[in-house]
């Protein structure tokens, strides 16, 4: 039966890491893959993608020869991208020493965040020969941006991996803060040419999405198990508003780094609501819940293709590690979760589920009554085996206490039979010592002989 499947979304956090177990955060996206070992499939010498694409959609195997002869223009078109702005193979290593050394220490100094720092030094004499190739490496992608968005992809991935051997000489966290500045520099300025790029599907999945969203808002915070903060907690409104209000500013950053700072701070925001809500800390069931209802609530314009966007050109180490790797690759999951969102996951029939999809039904006042009396059913069952867990807690205090207070009372009885015998041998002493006195001390006749 329908009701036998789990409730919910239960994503562990095995289920987040790389298929490959290389100890990176996985992605939907990546097939369960980060984005290294992603790309290393992609690239090993026996994968053919384009072959393997043609004949999934149905290509005629007879047009293998031109799809071979394109695919080689291709390839000689971004080879000769790369000549021009890395140069002849025996010259693309940089210059050991006006690169790689004269500008450490002034990048060294920089603070994390400090981008107009970044450009000050970047633009420095020191710092000539790499602003040249930012230039040149810019001034190239946009020339050739009609290329597909797949190869401008690998061309900036190519880039962050030659530009950050340039620093070779700084600590890997240096080293990261620089290419956050290098990928915003970069980014900003490539966004207009390669966001939602008309060589993929990109404008097509975001209206489809879009539309998914709008068809599911009927979904309650209930059905989706949303821990809400109590009416005596004195909350008012809605507690995922700044959620969702960030997760909406994602669109209006250039930079990956700052769509995933909105990113980061719409689950930041969620952790502060669940903290209203529980008396406990949030686990990852609760969060990725809370972060599926505030995506069906902020409907975020042109997700699909502002999360393609960061996958495609973000900093590698962004969405395979840390914090923002975490919050991204969840932000991931709840999105397909919501495209295969089905009547089972929120405790529903087929039947009923349809007739919501379909707009013949809508959560009723009963109906959420209903949750709310399975909840406090829920809730008393958890408090009813609290208060047996706080009544054994009890008795065995109350156990422990008796027998303290016997052990007390016999080391006092005993302490007191103690004092009475010392205070009875010190009576006895006392009224000996004048005897003895009396007994050592000469007469006076004696005294005057």
């Amino acid at each position: 039966m329908w009701t036998d499947k789990p409730r919910g979304i239960r994503v562990s956090q095995q289920e987040l890491m790389c298929k490959k177990s290389c100890g990176f955060y996985g992605n939907p996206a990546w097939q369960g893959y980060c984005s290294k070992c992603w790309r290393d499939r992609a690239r090993a010498p026996g994968a053919h993608p384009q072959d393997s694409r043609a004949s999934s959609d149905g290509t005629p195997v007879t047009f293998s020869k031109f799809e071979e002869k394109k695919n080689t223009e291709k390839s000689r078109r971004i080879h000769t991208v790369r000549k021009l702005f890395w140069g002849n193979p025996s010259s693309a290593k940089p210059d050991p020493i006006d690169i790689r050394i004269s500008p450490l220490k002034a990048y060294q100094s920089l603070e994390p965040g400090d981008f107009p720092g970044f450009l000050k030094v970047l633009r420095s004499p020191p710092s000539q020969r790499l602003q040249s190739r930012c230039t040149a490496f810019l001034n190239t992608m946009e020339a050739y941006h009609d290329l597909p968005v797949q190869k401008q992809s690998d061309l900036v991935q190519d880039f962050y991996q030659n530009f950050a051997e340039c620093f070779n000489g700084l600590p890997e966290s240096q080293v990261h803060q620089v290419m956050e500045h290098v990928e915003k520099l970069i980014m900003t300025r490539l966004h207009k040419w390669v966001f939602c790029h008309d060589s993929c599907d990109d404008e097509q999945r975001d209206l489809t999405l879009q539309r998914r969203i709008r068809s599911l808002n009927w979904v309650t915070p209930e059905m989706l198990e949303v821990p809400f903060p109590e009416r005596k907690t004195g909350v008012t409104g809605d507690p995922f508003l700044p959620a969702i209000t960030a997760i909406i500013e994602v669109d209006a950053k250039r930079a990956p780094q700052d769509k995933l700072a909105c990113v980061s701070k719409c689950c930041h925001h969620i952790f502060e609501a669940l903290a209203m809500s529980n008396s406990e800390p949030a686990n990852a069931d609760d969060f990725l819940s809370a972060l599926v209802y505030v995506l069906l609530k902020a409907n975020p314009p042109r997700l699909h293709s502002n999360m393609q966007y960061v996958i495609r050109f973000g900093l590698p180490h962004s969405l395979m590690a840390g914090e923002s790797g975490y919050f991204f690759t969840n932000l991931s999951c709840a999105v397909a979760f919501i495209e295969k969102l089905d009547g089972p996951s929120l405790n529903l029939s087929p039947e009923e589920f349809e007739g919501y999809m379909q707009h013949k039904r809508a959560p009723s006042a009963g109906h959420r009554r209903k949750q709310v009396a399975k909840s406090s059913q829920h809730l008393l069952e958890e408090l009813k085996a609290r208060q047996e867990s706080l009544d054994q807690g009890m008795d065995a205090l109350s156990t422990q206490l008796h027998q303290w207070m016997e052990t007390v009372t016999a080391q006092i009885d005993e302490t007191m039979a103690t004092f009475a015998l010392v205070h009875k041998e010190i009576r006895a002493q006392s009224q000996d010592s004048p005897n003895a006195e009396e007994r050592g001390s000469p007469s006076p006749a004696q005294t005057d002989c």
